[in-house]
């Protein structure tokens, strides 16, 4: 008897840690990725970044603000949508010079964020005749969408995207830059089958998977590990928002592309770590270039200097894309 009442106990304990395992992944699921009306907690580690380098980017964000204020003050705006694989409403702007320019953006905003986070990276295309689109990611902005992508859902949403700039330009020739998930989300693009419109990519500060970002979010936000916790969570995404973590792999997806890829972070990310990057590179076996910005946080390199940076980035295109 005692025997059968220590198998009772023991199958009532496991049935309860798994309850809550998998209510606790339930959580991380809806804390991580659903679709956010703010975000309420702080999921960016505090800048590592000098008082100097700060002080820079705060003077160069003013330079880059009023250079997108005159662009976008003279130049063409159109809001569109398209409507993705699973049926949801996606919005965005295009942005159309006045010129007989077959050049595209098509820029990749990151997480939590919107289109309008873009149109200061825009703004140094668009003075160069380039046409721009920056659309809504889904679960963000005036985009439908119960669940945030981190990328990988969204690599097939940017494949809509660059299908809606064919058919409005048949010589298109496009560029897709994405900052943060963005850069994340145009890596894992890059491994898909690709039309010949798509000339080349650039990824600023992106992430090797979803799973290397949540793990080192859970050490961080919660101080977690991995097992059981990260596994649990992956498991309900993929009931819930149809991905796991480990299959959001940009890591795997550059290693396939055939597309030229420049790769650019911070030296001082302390929130996507650098050393994503160098594995980036590192898998990547298309044409590529690296670029890291000294002394840049996260998402800082455009403004932190500026000059460099957009000369790397064009220089970049024009050796390696457009040639």
């Amino acid at each position: 008897m005692k025997k059968k009442k220590w198998k009772k106990w023991a199958a009532g304990i496991v049935i309860v840690l798994l309850v809550v395992l998998i209510a606790v992944g339930n959580y991380l699921v809806s804390f991580a990725v659903g679709r956010k009306k703010g975000v309420n907690v702080d999921v960016v580690p505090a800048s590592s970044v000098s008082q100097e380098t700060q002080d820079t980017v705060s003077a160069n964000q003013a330079i880059v603000r009023q250079q997108r204020e005159e662009w976008l003050s003279d130049i063409t705006q159109e809001a569109v949508q398209i409507t993705s694989d699973d049926g949801l409403t996606l919005r965005g702007d295009v942005f159309l010079n006045q010129t007989d320019s077959h050049l595209w953006l098509l820029a990749v905003h990151g997480y939590t964020g919107k289109r309008a986070d873009m149109y200061g990276i825009a703004s140094y295309y668009g003075t160069r005749g380039y046409h721009v689109l920056t659309p809504d990611m889904r679960g963000h902005g005036q985009s439908e969408g119960t669940y945030i992508g981190m990328g990988w859902l969204d690599r097939r949403d940017v494949l809509r995207w660059i299908d809606y700039i064919i058919q409005r330009d048949a010589e298109a020739q496009i560029i897709l830059h994405g900052v943060s998930m963005g850069g994340a989300t145009v890596m894992m693009v890059s491994g898909e089958e690709l039309s010949p419109h798509v000339k080349g990519i650039v990824e600023d500060c992106g992430y090797t998977s979803v799973w290397d970002i949540f793990s080192d979010e859970l050490s961080y936000l919660f101080h977690l590990p991995d097992f059981p916790v990260l596994y649990a969570a992956s498991m309900m995404c993929k009931i819930r928002a149809g991905y796991s973590f480990g299959e959001a792999s940009a890591l795997k997806q550059v290693a396939k592309s055939q597309t030229p890829i420049l790769f650019i972070h911070g030296s001082e990310d302390n929130f996507v770590h650098t050393e994503m990057v160098y594995k980036l590179y590192e898998a990547c076996n298309s044409q590529k270039e690296l670029l890291v910005v000294d002394g840049a946080g996260h998402g800082q390199s455009y403004v932190k200097d500026p000059e460099l940076y957009f000369q790397t980035v064009f220089d970049f295109i024009q050796e390696n894309c457009l040639s």
